[in-house]
């Protein structure tokens, strides 16, 4: 069912994997790569998947420390009927492509693409190209932290957090 995506799967076993999903063409994400966390629960289908993003993304219904989604579709109105083709080609992309920001994991993005849409997409397009890259999937989406300090935008640097927050442990 997942051929076209790369999957890797954890601990050997079919209950917990990521895979690689790539930013909706004509989206302020296209051209990121991100590694994404599933994992089934024993009553799946009936039960919906955990799902949530390993590398970082500016997004206002996604957590910026955990990867966690807020996504209606899969947290509360899950059905058998979906799949997980229906979360990597439908609900995420839709997720990515209409944020909402009125229901925020995100506070600050959140709040930032209400008052400053131009600076928010300037923020989504920077984190694209410091977490989003096929290499930083390929080294735990940590991205270069090293020179993270020193790369401070404005866009970041307006930002009401003080620091800037580190990887997620999953």
């Amino acid at each position: 069912m997942m051929s076209d995506y790369t999957v890797e799967t954890i601990n050997d076993g079919l209950t917990e994997f990521n895979v690689e999903f790539h930013g909706p063409k004509e989206s302020l994400y296209e051209g990121g790569v991100w590694k994404i966390r599933v994992e089934l629960p024993d009553a799946y289908p009936y039960k919906s998947p955990s799902i949530g993003f390993v590398n970082k993304i500016y997004h206002p219904n996604v957590d910026e420390l955990s990867g966690s989604v807020c996504l209606d579709v899969i947290n509360q109105s899950w059905s058998p009927m979906f799949d997980l083709l229906n979360v990597f080609e439908v609900f995420l992309p839709q997720l990515l492509l209409y944020p909402n920001a009125s229901d925020p994991l995100n506070g600050d993005a959140a709040s930032l693409m209400m008052k400053d849409r131009k600076l928010y997409d300037q923020k989504v397009k920077e984190y694209c190209e410091r977490y989003a890259k096929k290499e930083n999937i390929c080294n735990n989406g940590t991205g270069d932290e090293e020179s993270d300090d020193e790369d401070i935008s404005e866009a970041e640097t307006q930002s009401s957090d003080d620091e800037i927050p580190g990887r997620a442990d999953l």
